[in-house]
């Protein structure tokens, strides 16, 4: 197994992509902490899933834009398994609401959460953290070349998780390995009601002719979290199907 007793930290993991790398990380050995922050049931039933598999698992509430509840959900974790290993910073939120209508109190909670979720989860984190582990951002194409202005708020708070990324590689070097994963259109709860007519469009540019699904991007993540990365930072692994921007 690649992650045999493997700590790890998965913000936002009670669904989507958060979800499909828990599961996958367990699969491989891995100890795995579920965050979530409303949805305590399905946190709880990735939790059990996890049980089934074998692997120790607990679920653990925190508003990652939140300072303390980060550093809660950081001392639970250490108190339970004594460090951490891996953290893999999911968490996100999106308002596609056209630029003209959207507020400034919905930029903050797509900062707060996209972007400052990302710094607090590592400052936090990293100090438990030993020689090999690694950090994994979960950041977005959106973030390399904007796509739609109603979400040009989400699209600034993935530009910045990749330069996050760079950043901390080199601050956190050569003890940590921080790197990024870019998904393209994946189908998760976030883009269910996304118009048909949009969908259609949207997977004609991609050139597997079709949206990703959450596992497949838990399989690129696995591989940064393993052994098989251990000559990769600073790096973002773009995982899109191809997309014609």
């Amino acid at each position: 197994m690649k992650l045999q007793n493997k700590v790890v930290i998965i913000t936002g993991s009670s669904r989507g992509i958060g979800k499909a790398v828990a599961l996958t990380f367990a699969k491989e050995g891995a100890k795995v902490v579920v965050n979530y922050n409303n949805s305590k049931d399905r946190a709880e039933e990735v939790v059990n899933a996890i049980t089934v598999m074998g692997s120790e698992s607990f679920a653990v509430k925190a508003d990652v834009s939140n300072e303390a509840e980060v550093k809660r959900m950081i001392d639970e974790t250490v108190n339970r398994f004594g460090t951490i290993d891996i953290l893999v910073n999911n968490a996100g939120i999106v308002f596609d609401i056209p630029f003209m209508e959207k507020t400034v109190d919905q930029w903050q909670k797509v900062l707060g959460v996209n972007l400052i979720g990302v710094f607090l989860c590592c400052k936090y984190a990293s100090p438990h953290m030993n020689e090999g582990s690694r950090i994994i951002n979960i950041s977005s194409t959106n973030g390399i070349y904007s796509m739609h202005p109603e979400s040009m708020d989400y699209d600034a708070s993935k530009a910045g998780v990749l330069a996050i990324t760079r950043s901390l590689a080199q601050e956190l070097a050569p003890k940590i390995l921080v790197n990024t994963i870019a998904p393209g259109w994946v189908d998760t709860e976030m883009n269910k009601d996304l118009p048909e007519d949009f969908v259609k469009k949207e997977t004609d540019r991609i050139f597997v002719k079709r949206f990703g699904q959450p596992e497949e991007i838990a399989k690129a993540a696995l591989f940064l979290a393993s052994e098989d990365s251990s000559y990769i930072s600073g790096t973002t692994i773009v995982v899109d199907g191809g997309y014609s921007s």
